[in-house]
């Protein structure tokens, strides 16, 4: 009776193991989903700021957040041209608007925005291919002026739509 249990065991450790080693798992928790055998490159354009507001160093630092998204969250390669993938644009809005108003009828909040032109090429695959615009808003109490709070709300903004191009162009979400 034993020797039936060891001989079932054996037999179930050897099915395991070989079913276990003839599936392949991976998991990615940056939500990109790349095919690197086939995508090794991109190309990431700085953007240049055509909004008619601007704010200094509001470029570089989408630029700069860009590209270190993609070089955080990646394998792919960073070349100056000819890239598997493509991504370039412009900064094309920034702005502010008022968003609410108090009981005495002043602004209360003011909403700054910021959107972004994106074109995206994917030379392995041309069906993946876009040009899109990407809006980021923070809003800020008008008892504050933008000085105070620019650079805070800027870096947020594009935080955030860096990460919506990330997702757009790799993630397929």
């Amino acid at each position: 009776m034993q020797r039936k249990f060891i001989y079932i065991s054996c037999l179930f450790a050897m099915i395991l193991t070989m079913m276990l080693s003839s599936c392949k798992v991976t998991y990615g928790f940056n939500g990109a989903s790349i095919d690197y055998s086939k995508t090794k490159t991109i190309t990431i354009a700085d953007f240049p700021n055509r909004s008619s507001y601007v704010w200094g160093p509001m470029a570089p630092m989408f630029n700069t957040q860009l590209k270190d998204v993609f070089a955080s969250h990646t394998h792919l390669q960073q070349v100056k041209r000819n890239g598997d993938l493509d991504i370039s644009g412009e900064i094309t809005q920034y702005t502010q608007r008022n968003k609410s108003v108090s009981s005495e009828g002043y602004s209360a909040q003011t909403a700054l925005a910021m959107t972004v032109n994106v074109r995206f090429v994917n030379r392995k695959d041309h069906s993946q291919d876009f040009e899109q615009q990407f809006t980021s808003t923070k809003t800020y109490e008008t008892t504050q002026s933008l000085n105070q709070v620019q650079e805070e709300l800027v870096t947020e903004m594009v935080k955030d739509l860096t990460d919506q191009i990330f997702n757009a162009t790799v993630a397929n979400w």
